[in-house]
């Protein structure tokens, strides 16, 4: 049985977040990766493998090396499907600074 792992689980880990920074500024190796971070590498490891599986990053084998690049277009997908609830929120807390504002200048007219 595949289960497939869910991409908003990933990101809600830190140090996934993390990883994801790093491998967004530059492909890295698993090594590399880890030098970054105080846990053991098989941690790192599992990380990589989560991250992997909800294709947020790829791997690609260069002779002994496993290089890890960041899905841009996984990545577009997320923002994407997030762009609307963003929007939404901007817009509810552009409301809300009219609001408080209209009510700042009654109470400095009064």
């Amino acid at each position: 049985m595949n289960l497939r792992r869910d991409v908003f689980q990933a990101i809600a880990d830190p140090t996934r977040r993390s990883i994801l920074m790093l491998v967004a500024a530059q492909s890295m190796t698993a090594g590399a990766i880890a030098s970054n971070f105080d846990t053991a590498r098989p941690t790192v490891s599992k990380h990589l493998q989560i991250l992997t599986e909800c294709e947020l990053l790829r791997s690609e084998q260069n002779g002994r090396e496993i290089i890890y690049h960041l899905n841009l277009n996984k990545m577009k997908e997320i923002a994407d499907f997030i762009e609307p609830f963003r929007q939404m929120w901007d817009d509810r807390f552009n409301k809300l600074e009219s609001v408080m504002k209209a009510y700042q200048k009654k109470i400095s007219n009064e």
